[in-house]
């Protein structure tokens, strides 16, 4: 907390006033860098287009913010016990996901029946490029983009499809 109140050319104490404790400041700065930095939500026309702009922007335009916040991850959950997962759901419970955005545009054309898409289904893609961002600390190769977009994610989209 002193580092970053002498960062700040603040005190100690006003940083105490606004988080309560070290783990309060992690998350709110992790917060406010994606609120700050936000991925553009494209709108190419297709599903798959959207899917592999999405992806792509979000893995060239988080992998510096990945790399930092894997550092501070492992302090970060050692202090609060929580579990990545239990992190992620609270730094995005209070604000829509961006994907929500093309999935709901894809199902206005036609593309997709969001009521017959599994949860998982819709996750993957995501669960992915977060998975290849940590393990690599790089953006994601068109690629493996590609890869995740055309190989997996489309042909689960679409027997979805079949099977409603």
């Amino acid at each position: 907390m002193e580092s970053v109140a002498a960062r700040a050319r603040t005190g100690v104490a006003v940083l105490y006033r606004r988080w309560p404790n070290k783990d309060d400041l992690v998350l709110g700065a992790i917060n406010y860098y994606g609120r700050t930095h936000p991925v553009e939500v494209p709108d190419t026309g297709s599903l798959r287009g959207d899917m592999i702009a999405l992806l792509s922007g979000f893995s060239s335009g988080r992998v510096a913010f990945v790399t930092v916040v894997s550092a501070a991850f492992s302090g970060l959950l050692a202090s609060t016990g929580l579990t990545p997962a239990e992190v992620r759901e609270k730094l995005i419970s209070d604000r829509p996901l961006s994907s929500s955005q093309v999935f709901l545009r894809a199902h206005e054309r036609g593309e997709i029946d969001l009521d017959a898409i599994p949860p998982a289904v819709i996750a993957m893609p995501f669960d992915l490029m977060r998975h290849d961002l940590l393990m690599t600390l790089k953006p994601l190769p068109r690629e493996r983009v590609l890869q995740i977009v055309d190989e997996l994610f489309m042909p689960l989209i679409e027997a979805a499809r079949h099977s409603s």
